[in-house]
């Protein structure tokens, strides 16, 4: 989920691909794809192809709660989650039922934020942060079996979960390993010492000479409901080896972690927050070290970036959103736009806007 200052951000340039989206190619737009829906705002998108080759996205749902926005992203104030889906990139997009209402939720208070999804021997997995009753954001998990819901809640949050933006690897012999945290409104570096800091920092201002607060990785048990072990720290270093530093914000991990394997590589995709980059890095081992490596998207309109990136039938796509529709910063819009990869590995940046 993405938070936080009221301000626009312009895109840089950078190499454009094709538009696409949800309806038909607009070559006269301003941007470079359309929004996929607009009977509601969508934002966060966890996209994911299961095994009947339809595209199923999971994003966040956008309201316009009311709530006063502030810099931990209060405004952002979601209370469901509704999945949609399309046989193809470009056709038609099916807006389904609520999956999830925050109603329905034992543990939950308040805000909804970005969610992921996950699939295993019939079951589907739908993993979302919320706050608790002390206002601290915990990790919840909800079946069914069905991609699209409805999806029952489990009675409390995955024990010794804690911050936003879970999202969920499935590897190769079947293992399954969630990344998550955010900081800022996300909470993560009120957990540098180990357990929650209620009096801590907003932000991660402190030794910009410092390594950057690390994104968090745990393995799920078996039964996809739990931690399998104590999550820990993922390391994302410069080219020559270091530690990406907290002064870097244009490489420094904010939030909104996807992780992939192409070709035996597991990238590590994140955003950057306050720079309005979304960015990745590289390693041999899910839970790294990763290596950064360039630029996936450059800002879009909106403060806020997020996204995901999947395959359908050899074409590779980035999921992501901005602030077409509304010009409002909390209320958002999912778009796709085709990704490209160099023959060594690395990802062709994608302008959000085309050029003038």
């Amino acid at each position: 989920m993405r938070s936080l200052f009221l301000t626009t951000c312009g895109a840089a340039l950078a190499v454009a691909l094709a538009a696409c989206g949800g309806g038909e190619e607009t070559p006269s737009s301003k941007y470079l794809a359309e929004p996929l829906v607009s009977e509601i705002y969508t934002a966060d998108p966890s996209a994911h192809v299961w095994a009947d080759g339809r595209i199923y996205i999971y994003p966040s749902h956008d309201i316009d709660s009311g709530v006063p926005a502030d810099d931990l992203g209060s405004h952002f104030d979601m209370k469901d989650y509704r999945v949609l889906s399309m046989d193809r990139v470009g056709g038609p997009v099916t807006l389904h039922d609520v999956a999830l209402d925050i109603a329905n939720v034992p543990w939950a208070g308040r805000q909804m934020w970005a969610p992921d999804a996950a699939f295993k021997d019939g079951t589907y997995y739908l993993y979302f942060p919320a706050k608790d009753a002390n206002d601290v954001f915990r990790i919840g998990v909800a079946t069914s079996p069905s991609p699209t819901g409805p999806f029952t809640a489990q009675a409390q949050p995955i024990a010794g979960s804690y911050s936003i933006d879970p999202a969920v690897l499935a590897d190769d012999g079947g293992a399954h390993y969630m990344y998550f945290g955010g900081i800022w409104g996300g909470q993560l570096q009120r957990w540098e010492s180990g357990s929650f800091d209620a009096n801590g920092s907003n932000s991660d201002a402190g030794d910009d000479a410092a390594p950057a607060i690390a994104p968090r990785v745990a393995r799920l048990t078996d039964n996809m409901l739990e931690f399998a072990e104590t999550p820990r720290s993922v390391v994302i270093n410069d080219p020559e080896g270091n530690p990406i530093l907290a002064g870097d914000h244009d490489r420094r991990f904010f939030e909104g972690a996807w992780v992939f394997k192409k070709d035996g590589v597991y990238y590590f995709t994140y955003s950057t927050g306050d720079t309005h980059f979304l960015v990745y890095a590289t390693g041999d081992n899910p839970y790294g070290p990763f290596t950064y490596r360039g630029r996936i998207l450059e800002p879009v309109e909106g403060w806020t970036t997020h996204h995901s990136i999947f395959e359908q039938d050899g074409q590779w796509y980035l999921a992501y959103h901005d602030t077409q529709l509304s010009g409002r910063t909390e209320l958002r819009n999912v778009k796709i736009t085709p990704l490209a990869f160099n023959a060594d590995g690395t990802i062709e940046t994608i302008n959000p806007m085309r050029a003038e």
